[in-house]
């Protein structure tokens, strides 16, 4: 990594760098034009390098390094007063603590930064005195230099609220990609294990009740039990490998004609299933995000009917698409009793199908069947559509 890439990873440190070269040029012009005029210059540099020195310190605490540059400016503006020394706070001074008031406001909790700007709104008002003063008595004093000054402040203020306000902008649009990768990646994970550790559970209690009746089928249910955890343990391997991929794979995307090993899978633990595929090719070339869809929506579904519809006999798995919508429709024969269950099932199965459509710009519905059975139907526009 070079010195560049260095700098550019910490934006606060260039800053800082640009700060300490436009202080060093405020003060050395500050001394250089008080000593041409004979005036005691060296007070004005004190103010102003520890005013300045405060600034590019901020870093630790603004609150303290503001609290600080308040209290010398206004100490220096009373001793100037009281000892007729130079007007303070001096030019170096007032640019340092403009970048105090600027980053408190960008930064720090709404109280501290009133706070921090009342203290400047105190330092300009002294100065008007102090103009006010010297007009009475008679002595010169320069009533652009406070009427800059005020200026000054309220550009500062302006500016940090601006920042803070791109600072909020910039965290909510984090907040809102982080929030969508998290229920993305919630998605993923509930369809890549839910349905295969699904069938784990139910080859299981197979399992047990063959095992009470001592029945030859034990065996078959234990190679059952083994391939649905290879399944589920080959998924969560897919998620895992999209996690730590460094390009974006956009999700896994199985095609169309996975659902057929999807049938068969699910047709070997649970009631028989009809797939009714659409005529024409194989492959429609759907884009992947499109594919994952239906296939994810199917194999939520058939993992519903599983959990849910212990009275289906047979499932029916329709997909069809034309130049308009792509429609996948799942339905099962499960009697008209059990046909309330999927609602209040207290997972995320119905949800995740309807943020993956939806995403899409299709719809879902799911409900009580024709007579009997469930119904869950996605429907999604078809890629290029007119």
């Amino acid at each position: 990594m070079n010195m560049l890439d260095r700098l550019a990873e910490r934006p606060g440190t260039v800053a800082n760098a640009g700060f300490a070269v436009m202080f060093t040029g405020a003060l050395a012009v500050g001394a250089h034009t008080l000593a041409g005029n004979g005036a005691n210059w060296m007070f004005d540099l004190a103010v102003g390098a520890v005013v300045c020195a405060a600034a590019l310190l901020r870093g630790h605490s603004r609150t303290r390094a503001a609290a600080v540059a308040l209290v010398v400016c206004g100490a220096a503006e009373l001793a100037a007063w009281r000892w007729h020394l130079p007007g303070q706070p001096g030019g170096a001074a007032v640019l340092a603590l403009f970048v105090l008031v600027g980053s408190a406001c960008r930064v720090l909790p709404v109280r501290p930064a009133a706070a921090i700007v009342a203290g400047g709104v105190v330092v300009t008002a002294g100065t008007m005195e102090r103009y006010l003063v010297f007009i009475r008595d008679g002595t010169p004093c320069s009533y652009a230099a406070t009427w800059s000054m005020g200026l000054g402040l309220c550009a500062a203020v302006g500016t940090g609220l601006w920042l803070r306000s791109l600072d909020g902008r910039r965290q909510a649009a984090i907040e809102t990609v982080r929030r969508d990768e998290r229920l993305a990646l919630a998605r993923e994970l509930h369809d890549a294990a839910a349905h295969h550790i699904t069938g784990v559970v139910i080859q299981a209690q197979a399992a047990r009740i063959a095992a009470r009746r001592n029945a030859p089928t034990l065996e078959d249910n234990l190679a059952a039990i083994e391939s649905a955890g290879s399944d589920a343990l080959a998924s969560m391997r897919q998620v895992i490998g999209l996690l730590r991929d460094d390009d974006d794979a956009g999700g896994l995307t199985p095609g169309p004609e996975r659902l057929t090993d999807l049938v068969e899978r699910f047709a070997g633990r649970g009631p028989a299933v009809r797939l009714r595929l659409p005529d024409g090719p194989t492959d429609p070339s759907w884009p992947p995000e499109v594919t994952t869809t239906v296939c994810r929506v199917v194999q939520e579904a058939l993992t519903n009917v599983t959990r849910h519809a212990s009275g289906a006999h047979e499932v029916t798995v329709a997909l069809a698409h034309d130049r308009w919508n792509i429609t996948v429709e799942i339905t099962d024969d499960a009697p008209a009793a059990g046909s309330h269950r999927f609602p209040h099932s207290g997972g995320y199965g119905l949800v995740g199908m309807r943020e993956r459509v939806e995403a899409l710009g299709g719809t879902l519905s799911a409900g009580p069947g024709t007579g009997t059975g469930w119904s869950v139907l996605a429907t999604l526009p078809a890629p290029g559509r007119p």
